[in-house]
């Protein structure tokens, strides 16, 4: 009962997961019911949620259902189960009672037909990422770090240089500094030569000179990465500056892009076994991201909305047999061949690639519940 009470005294963190979850999963499948319609493939069910169907309507030939379980949806396309069969049989079919005309029929159509379906899921996402990105450049500007420094190492080069908290960094070597990320590049620069500080203290400027020292630190994977340094550390402060429309969208791509790049990174990284296979996380993971999020406000979701539409967009294009990159594989040898894979070997890499994804979900959930009640 205490469980279900503090549910429902966060019932707009709970609302706030359902309609992310639901609604990055259901655009994913809205793209490939985009990409078919676009194409002339039939569809036989497009339903908004999985589970059992609360409401159906029919028009032309495809059904469109409200299901029981909000979280997500999918896409029956007519045919699609039927690779099997001859594709020159040029004949119709009857579905349910529903008759798709042969050129309908996803397993009749040329396999580039199908390569663009499949692939269209994932692009959806990337593209819903981008929209977000757009919308919240536009809405927040662009936000960085301040050059105020907030901590200072004992017996670091800054702490013998006379640098202090608080201390608002303005220029290295003469070269002006608005963000914290240009005070990086400034010392990483000078290769450990001294460096020529101003500095903004109380209102008055002061000028210091700092050798860096050879350091290792780690990055985002952990990885201990050689660095030159002087012992500071940020404040925290945050800085906007408004965005036009334009500026707005080039900064929208940028921040997606940069999204896109850093998420392969991290799926090679743990491939790689340097990201610790119990840093992967599931839906109870994204579920308490999401939460949190929602009472940082509805920026903040949106925000974390776009970067997990890109995991999904990501995950769903691994060569993995069962997902869409693994059909991706299939199709592009299919046309480099100009012959489909036999049905055995399909559906052999079918299974292996259940197994593999069975395995990742309870390697996911295993860690979700080892850290939700550790």
């Amino acid at each position: 009962m205490d469980f279900l009470l503090n549910i429902l005294s966060h019932w707009d963190s709970v609302l706030a997961v359902l309609v992310v979850l639901g609604g990055l999963i259901f655009f994913h499948e809205l793209g490939h019911f985009g990409m078919a319609r676009l194409l002339g493939m039939g569809v036989r069910t497009f339903s908004l949620g999985f589970g059992p169907k609360l409401l159906t309507f029919r028009r032309g030939k495809t059904d469109y259902c409200l299901s029981l379980i909000p979280l997500g949806g999918y896409v029956a396309l007519a045919g699609e189960e039927d690779d099997e069969e001859p594709r020159s049989s040029g004949e119709s079919k009857d579905i349910d009672g529903i008759v798709f005309d042969a050129n309908e029929l996803f397993s009749e159509r040329p396999a580039w037909n199908r390569l663009l379906v499949v692939l269209a899921g994932p692009v959806a996402n990337f593209a819903l990422a981008l929209v977000i990105c757009w919308v919240l450049a536009l809405a927040q500007g662009e936000t960085y770090r301040l050059p105020v420094v907030g901590s200072v190492l004992a017996e670091s080069p800054a702490a013998a240089a006379g640098v202090q908290p608080g201390d608002t960094i303005v220029q290295i070597d003469a070269v002006s500094i608005n963000t914290w990320d240009q005070v990086m590049a400034g010392v990483g620069a000078g290769n450990g030569k001294p460096l020529h500080l101003v500095l903004l203290r109380d209102g008055e400027e002061r000028s210091l000179v700092v050798t860096p020292e050879a350091k290792t630190r780690p990055n985002l994977f952990g990885e201990m990465k050689p660095a030159w340094l002087i012992g500071i550390s940020d404040a925290g402060k945050i800085g906007t500056t408004p965005l036009g429309v334009l500026d707005a969208i080039s900064s929208g791509t940028i921040k997606t892009w940069d999204m896109i790049a850093f998420t392969c990174e991290s799926f090679v990284k743990l491939f790689q076994r340097v990201v610790p296979l119990d840093n992967v996380g599931g839906p109870i993971l994204i579920a308490q991201m999401i939460g949190q999020q929602a009472e940082n406000g509805l920026l903040a979701v949106l925000m974390l909305a776009a970067l997990i539409s890109v995991n999904l967009g990501i995950l769903n294009l691994l060569p993995i047999p069962v997902l869409d990159g693994g059909h991706i594989v299939f199709l592009t040898l299919e046309m480099i061949l100009r012959h489909p894979v036999s049905l055995t070997a399909r559906n052999m890499a079918a299974r292996v690639g259940m197994a593999l994804l069975l395995c990742l979900m309870l390697l996911a959930t295993w860690n979700d519940l080892v850290r939700l009640f550790s």
